[in-house]
């Protein structure tokens, strides 16, 4: 059967639903209702913005034009001496969601010079009022007569001509009577607060008056950029940088390093934190576009690496993103971060040519985040390997300082095996870095890449037990029964007993043992206990010869040459045990639950064998 013909399908307009449109910018795209001073301030800064090209168009002047700000606890008021709307411009820009005057097509080549590409930024001051009155007259056109534009909350609007005279001036005034639930954001004194956060970089003049003095405005953006202002030295201009560093971030900075990229228009300052931070903790940065403040929280700005700086920058070629709280992910922002990551990098090799002193405080206090950057940057390795600091078997010491002592460098895998071995290499002569913290082993391993003449190797047990010296004949001959006790005690932890003679004297054992040797041994015993099952298998088939730990006894300790002339089985037993213990604590590392237990055990017996003795 054929089925009607159907007619064409009609063309709708969607509906938008203006409360919801509110509330969803209010609780997803701005981060608080605050937001609404700095859209109107936008708006009035790129309407003088399009009213200086248009006065420079015609070959006048822009005069004197500025911004002028209201707030007396009823009303909030902005007033501009922009380039202002006409009745048709209020019905296409004002009205129309999605669309503004700076996407005029009589504007839209300068779209560069303006703060806003979105067009809602209008909309965030229904989030603190049930509506916004707009009294506009245009400077394009001279003769048109001033409009008025009543925008509500429920998506309404009114526009009405206005009789001459009403706005003799070209500009713009908006007005908002602020809701009961948004007095904390529109009290007279938070608007002015507001107004020199998001406006104290703006190159227009901004003014505040709360009505209550009937004296002159208060001007809210009285000091330029400092990067902008001339100083009488060098010194003069990096101390004035410094102090507004301070007031910024409110830190002292170690230094500050001046940014200036004329290419996107970018001026600002890098401050050196005073103070280490985490590993990888990215602190946000204050981001000014032309003049406005964008974000305070703009990691993005600069590379991971450098989490030891924050900066304060003022852009003219960044784009924001719809919120305007964020910049957006594109290859301008991409080109400004790596040519700042290269500002870091020449302020670092500067300070490693010409100011040692600035540079030594810098490392002792950053040195986690300048070896991060060296493991993936040559030159930076190059410049800065032998100044850093390592924690050796000579105390901390930079890697040039500890070259020149040992032609051999050794390095530990971790740091339980640095901790292990630091007093008995030492006492042997050995130099051996602590490798087991971030970064260092790798950087250690290139030493001779900025050192040829240094050597460097891992160090394992047989390198430190051939350091050993090995005790006589008669002596190992006399401790044998006790040694095969001792071994005996101590397979269930595949430990072996050695004698050797060894400094300091005052360490009975040395546990000689990795990481890697007990989870061999430990994946070995798993096998051993599933054998014959799926997951038994699979573990035997990646069972491998587990290297045995080495418990190597001490014969210049008086503990130890005590130890090994007893003869009661038992007591030779508990001995070795509580040597083993010792040991185990000694090298700094977690117990195992059979440590621990073995720890106890033996302390008891040795207490139940002085009982037994003392009765």
């Amino acid at each position: 059967m054929n089925q009607p013909h159907s007619p064409a399908a009609a063309d709708r307009t969607f509906q938008v639903d203006l409360r919801g449109l509110v509330d969803l910018l209010s609780h997803h795209l701005y981060s608080s209702p605050r937001v609404y001073l700095r859209e109107l301030l936008q708006n009035a800064v790129d309407a003088l913005t399009a009213r200086q090209a248009l006065q420079d168009g015609q070959g006048g002047r822009a005069g004197d034009f500025g911004i002028r700000l209201h707030a007396d606890g009823t009303q909030v008021r902005v007033e501009d001496d922009g380039v202002g709307l006409t009745e048709a411009d209020v019905h296409s820009f004002l009205a129309t969601i999605g669309r503004s005057s700076k996407r005029a097509e009589k504007i839209a080549e300068q779209r560069a010079d303006f703060i806003g590409q979105f067009g809602i930024g209008l909309l965030s001051c229904f989030l603190v009022a049930d509506e916004i009155h707009v009294v506009s007259r245009s400077a394009r056109t001279p003769d048109a007569p001033a409009v008025e534009w009543r925008g509500r909350g429920d998506g309404s609007y009114s526009v009405r001509t206005l009789p001459a005279g009403a706005r003799p001036q070209p500009g713009t005034t908006v007005t908002l009577t602020p809701r009961a639930d948004a007095a904390e954001w529109t009290r007279p004194d938070r608007v002015q607060a507001l107004a020199r956060h998001f406006g104290s970089l703006l190159r227009h003049p901004v003014t505040f008056d709360d009505g209550s003095t009937g004296g002159p405005a208060a001007r809210v953006n009285p000091e330029p950029a400092p990067w902008s202002l001339n100083h009488p030295t060098p010194g003069a201009r990096s101390r004035a940088l410094a102090a507004y560093g301070e007031e910024v971030f409110g830190f002292k900075p170690l230094d500050t390093i001046e940014l200036d990229l004329p290419a996107v228009g970018l001026k600002g300052i890098a401050c050196i934190l005073p103070e280490a931070v985490p590993s990888g903790r990215r602190h946000g940065h204050r981001v000014h576009v032309k003049g406005m403040l964008l974000s305070e929280q703009a990691p993005e700005i600069l590379p991971d690496w450098a989490f030891f700086v924050r900066c304060v920058v003022d852009a003219e070629s960044l784009r924001p993103t719809a919120s305007r709280e964020a910049l957006y992910e594109d290859d301008t922002l991409a080109a400004v971060r790596d040519a700042l990551a290269d500002r870091l990098r020449e302020w670092i090799a500067k300070a490693a040519a010409s100011d040692p002193e600035l540079l030594g405080r810098f490392l002792q206090v950053h040195h986690l985040a300048v070896k991060s950057l060296a493991v993936h940057d040559d030159e930076i390795l190059r410049m800065l390997l032998p100044w850093l600091p390592f924690e050796t078997t000579d105390g901390h010491a930079t890697l040039d300082e500890f070259a020149r002592t040992h032609r051999t460098v050794l390095v530990t895998n971790t740091v339980e095996e640095f901790r292990q071995v630091a007093a008995i290499a030492s006492a042997a002569g050995l130099g051996v870095v602590n490798g087991g913290y971030t970064y260092d082993r790798q950087l250690v391993h290139r030493l001779p890449e900025v050192r040829p003449e240094a050597s460097v190797a891992d160090l394992d047990p047989e390198t430190l037990t051939a350091h050993l010296d090995p005790v006589d004949r008669e002596t190992e001959l006399a401790a044998g029964a006790y040694l095969a006790r001792a071994r005996e005690a101590l397979a269930v932890f595949d430990c072996d007993v050695a004698l050797r003679a060894f400094q300091p004297a005052s360490a009975p054992a040395l546990l000689v043992d990795s990481r890697e040797a007990r989870h061999e041994r430990t994946r070995s015993q798993l096998a051993r206990e599933q054998d014959g099952g799926l997951w038994g298998g699979i573990l035997g088939h990646l069972r491998q010869e587990a290297p045995r730990a080495q418990l190597i006894l001490n014969q210049l300790n008086p503990l130890v040459r005590t130890a090994v002339a007893i003869e009661e089985p038992e007591l030779a037993r508990t001995s070795a045990e509580a040597l083993y213990g010792q040991a185990a604590l000694l090298s700094r590392r977690p117990l195992r639950p059979s440590e621990s237990s073995l720890i106890n055990r033996s302390f008891l017996d040795l207490l139940a064998h002085a009982l037994r003795k003392d009765a």
